[in-house]
């Protein structure tokens, strides 16, 4: 793919991010320590959702990873608003699986072939296989934040790994609707840049959304 962005797509990939970082804290409002049942793996296809969306505005590993560290502070903020330790489970932990979930969404971009990702069948192999190497990387947690991935209760099992299929299933929808949505938002715009007052809008509208996104969060956390 070419690896140049233009500088209007880095506008799409940060309100992506902002929306990545509401989602966490929205499926994650109860939680103040591990997650609950299938929530981790909810949350798996839910980022690589984004991911995919991304990388199609982006082009380049590098969007990929702005996206994660616009959702890495987003939960930042939310720890700031739980008043909680930036090394609790419920922080650090979700953090960790950002980058795993990036990292194997990036692999599996690089090896599988793009006429391949091109088609949903494709896109949704690309999604199994991305969800299946971020769940098993998850348990190395331990080694980066100090605190133990989540374990089934009565067993030393974890979490992420009881429910890998979960993971699996829910991530082959979700990368083929971000490659969708990812297509839908370029070809906006594409329509939008003919509109002579577009970067004097994008100069508003995008910060503007970033800041809507943390409002809300403030708001979930408050009431």
């Amino acid at each position: 793919m070419n690896e140049s962005t233009p500088k209007s797509n880095l506008g799409m990939v940060i309100v992506l991010g902002s929306v990545w970082g509401l989602a966490e804290a929205a499926l994650g409002m109860g939680l103040r320590s591990c997650a609950a049942f299938v929530s981790g793996s909810i949350m798996t296809g839910v980022a690589l959702f984004f991911l995919a969306a991304g990388w199609v505005v982006s082009k380049r590993t590098f969007g990929v990873f702005l996206m994660v560290l616009i959702a890495a502070l987003f939960k930042l903020f939310d720890a700031l608003l739980l008043s909680l330790p930036l090394k609790h489970g419920a922080i650090g932990n979700p953090i960790f699986a950002f980058f795993m979930e990036a990292i194997a969404f990036v692999i599996f971009i690089a090896l599988v072939k793009e006429k391949i990702i091109q088609k949903p069948a494709g896109q949704a192999l690309l999604g199994g296989m991305a969800a299946l190497l971020a769940v098993n990387l998850f348990p190395l947690v331990k080694y980066a934040t100090g605190i133990p991935a989540c374990v089934v209760p009565g067993t030393g099992y974890p979490l992420s790994l009881y429910y890998i299929h979960f993971a699996v299933l829910i991530s082959l929808v979700t990368v083929p609707a971000g490659f969708w949505v990812g297509v839908k938002m370029e070809a906006y715009k594409g329509q939008w840049s003919k509109a002579s007052s577009r970067k004097r809008l994008d100069d508003i509208l995008i910060p503007a959304a970033l800041i809507l996104c943390l409002v809300i969060i403030t708001l979930l956390r408050l009431t």
